[in-house]
Order: structure tokens, then C-alpha cells, then sequence
């Protein structure tokens, strides 16, 4: 139960903010002006990786029920997309619900989250941004895990783009990078007990063709170059640990809801100012 004084709280914040939203409106794009100048010119990320997270948080602070968190956050991620595809980025992988989203969290969260998921799916089908973007979409996941008619769905979309190469939106559902790794294990070992592969073939290469992403090696996509993650949360939380392990890491403030333009130049500055060495 919210105590008076949060939610006294929550009304002060909405009168406040309605009150100055109109005013910082022209000065947040200026400074999104003078942020482009500054980014404009160095190296775009090629793959972003995105954790999408406060959905729910966000929600709870405006007194709201959570499904409205994510219902908002779904129509933030399309904004998004529009502005990563539009600066250059080739792909993206979002982690829109991890393993333990779909064992643990209530059977109404879950129901909710996948209808997002069919009507994002829906718009992609029906709209022209597939081949408009030439985009590439793959789920990346437990999808056993999923509704049988969704994962039809997926199937139709996975195989109405899989010739295209220009961009790549994997979407991660019911996903973790420790079940990842432990499915690729379980393939590979099959692969050497039938006499396909030999032990001292397997390095580095070889196993990244049993992971979910390994179709974006294939096309000569390399892995995450930036992880972005929203909510002021400093950690992973199981996503992409394979693919990641050389990522640059930005951790934002912002509820998802709430990211801005402005919040993306910056983690783009952030990536542009930092030495890669990969360990070297």
C-alpha cells in the first residue's frame, strides 16, 4: 500500500513537471542540437544492445498500474528504433523479456507483455518498415516458453525478412545468457558425439555458430558494441554475456519511459570518448 506521503509526493512531481515541460522544451533542443555537432562526426556504434528497463518503476511513481509502465515503454522503444536507424547503427538487440520475466513474474504481466509483443509484430507485418529499412528481425530465446500462436507469428516475420541485410532487430523473449551458453554447450557436444567436429576444433569461432546471434557473424555483424541500460541499474542481469564480454557499458538515470534523444547522444559521446582494446 503507496503511504500518503508518496503519493503526495507523485502529485507534486506531475504539477511540477507539467509546469516546466513547456519551458525546458527549447533549451533540451538546443542541447540536442550541440549534441549532434559533438557526435556527428566520430565512430556510430554498428550494434547496440538495449535494456529497456524501469517500465514498472516508472509506473509505480506516477501511481499507475504497472502494465501501463510497459505499455508506454513499448511505444518508447519504437521511438528509439526510429533514432538509432536514423544515426547510422546496423543492428540492434533489445532485451524485451529475460528467462526469469517469464518464469517468475504473474501470470497478467506475462499475458500483457506478449500481447505487446503480437501487436509489435502486427505493425511490422502490415507496415512497410521491413522493407523499407531492409531489416533483418530474429527472436532470440526460450520460445517454448512462449504462446504457441505468437511463435507462429515470430516464424512469419523471421522468414518474411531473413533475405534482407541492410539492418538487423533481434529481440530477445524469454531469454538468458547462461541458458544460451548452456544450450549451445548441449549442441555442440552433440555435433562431437556424432563424430561432426572434433574436440581440438572447438575454439572461440566454432562456438559462437551455436549461439542465437550467430547469424549476424555470418553476415560479418560483430557483437554489441554498445549496452545501454536505463533505470540507473548497474548490472547485465544475464543478457548477452557471451557477446558482450568486450562491450562498452552505459548505465542511465532514466526510467525507459522516459529515455531521450538526448540520453542516446549522450551514451554515443560516452562510446565515442573511450579507448577499445579488447583486452590488448
Amino acid at each position: 500500500m503507496q503511504s500518503r506521503k508518496f503519493r503526495a509526493g507523485v502529485k507534486v512531481a506531475k504539477l511540477l513537471r507539467t509546469f516546466f515541460n513547456p519551458l525546458l522544451k527549447p533549451i533540451y533542443r538546443l542541447y540536442e542540437v550541440w549534441l549532434w555537432a559533438q557526435i556527428s562526426e566520430g565512430p556510430i556504434p554498428k550494434h547496440v544492445a538495449v535494456i529497456p528497463d524501469g517500465n514498472r518503476r516508472w509506473a509505480k511513481y506516477l501511481g499507475k498500474n504497472p502494465l501501463y509502465g510497459h505499455e508506454v515503454g513499448y511505444r518508447k522503444l519504437k521511438e528509439v528504433l526510429n533514432w538509432l536507424w536514423e544515426v547510422g547503427v546496423k543492428a540492434v538487440t533489445i532485451y524485451a523479456m529475460s528467462y526469469e520475466n517469464c518464469v517468475g513474474r504473474p501470470e497478467e504481466e506475462r499475458k500483457h507483455l506478449f500481447t505487446l509483443l503480437s501487436s509489435a509484430i502486427d505493425e511490422l507485418m502490415e507496415g512497410d518498415e521491413i522493407r523499407k529499412r531492409r531489416m533483418r528481425v530474429k527472436f532470440l530465446g526460450r520460445l517454448d516458453m512462449v504462446p504457441e500462436g505468437l511463435v507462429k507469428k515470430m516464424e512469419e516475420v523471421e522468414r518474411e525478412s531473413s533475405g534482407f541485410k541492410d539492418r538487423y532487430l533481434n529481440v530477445a523473449v524469454c531469454y538468458g545468457g547462461r541458458q544460451e551458453i548452456v544450450n549451445a554447450v548441449k549442441k555442440l557436444l552433440e555435433d562431437v558425439r556424432k563424430g561432426n567436429i572434433g574436440v581440438d576444433e572447438v575454439n572461440e569461432d566454432v562456438f559462437r555458430k551455436y549461439l542465437q546471434t550467430s547469424h549476424l557473424n555470418l553476415d560479418g555483424v560483430d557483437d554489441p558494441d554498445l549496452v545501454i541500460r536505463t533505470s540507473g541499474e548497474l548490472r547485465v542481469s544475464n543478457f548477452l554475456l557471451w557477446q558482450i564480454a568486450y562491450s562498452e557499458l552505459y548505465f542511465c538515470e532514466a526510467y525507459w519511459p522516459e529515455f531521450r534523444k538526448i540520453d542516446l547522444w549522450r551514451a554515443i559521446r560516452s562510446y565515442q570518448k573511450r579507448e577499445r582494446r579488447f583486452g590488448k
